[in-house]
């Protein structure tokens, strides 16, 4: 099961020939993400063990899940948009069913 969101990113992945290409979108994903709000970057959503800074903060609102997340990597903050695109919005009870590992591996 994956949002519609993922389900674009997944398609644009099939169309690119190469890791580099990949890598470069998956950078523009993260450059085209919103801005997690600088008050929420603070100790307690910060991702500990990451070579770079990064943060997440999850959320509830009207049984659904989402966060915010950002990183001052680049890389990393692609990565943090294409999890956003596989998990936000689904309804509370959907998240533990989603397959990250199955749906990253589609996009390789």
């Amino acid at each position: 099961m994956a949002t519609p969101a993922f389900e674009e990113i997944a398609e644009t992945f099939d169309f690119l020939d190469d890791w580099e290409e990949r890598y470069r979108h998956v950078i523009e994903l993260g450059k085209a993400m919103a801005p997690m709000d600088p008050a929420l970057q603070v100790p307690a959503t910060r991702v500990e063990g990451c070579a770079s800074q990064v943060w997440i903060m999850p959320m509830i609102a009207d049984g659904r899940f989402d966060f915010q997340g950002d990183s001052d990597a680049m890389i990393v903050r692609g990565l943090i948009a294409v999890l956003h695109a596989l998990y936000a919005g689904l309804p509370v009870d959907q998240v533990e069913a989603v397959d990250a590992q199955a749906a990253l591996a589609r996009l390789g």
